[in-house]
């Protein structure tokens, strides 16, 4: 299940997980979810590329320092360096939600019925 404006939150990621997996506990699937995040987390802040074949992939971007604009008073200011995360769809994802009708996702069982 999906929430309010079609973006799903931590909590809905669990639950989902628990409607497919009735076997784990709630707790057990908030620690899985937890640790899938931290580690894909920590790879990237490592300078890791982390890829979920079919999904996508996580890396950083850097970005060089840059003489910006405060939008308030117009003044310069100067903007340092920094690193940002980047992601890029993979083939399958991009081919599945151009479809003109997606359906459920290949391999994925569907909540609805």
């Amino acid at each position: 299940m999906i929430g309010l404006g079609g973006i799903m939150t931590r909590s809905e990621l669990v639950g989902g997980l628990a409607e497919d997996n009735p076997h784990l506990t709630i707790a057990q699937i908030e620690r899985m979810v937890a640790a899938f995040f931290d580690e894909m987390t920590s790879a990237i802040a490592r300078g890791e590329r982390v890829e979920l074949r079919g999904f996508g992939a996580f890396t950083l971007k850097h970005r060089e320092d840059r003489v910006g604009r405060n939008p308030r008073t117009g003044k310069t200011v100067q903007v340092a360096q920094k690193a940002v995360p980047y992601f890029r769809a993979g083939k399958e994802l991009r081919e599945w939600i151009n479809k003109p009708s997606p359906g459920p996702v290949p391999g994925i069982r569907s909540r609805t019925g």
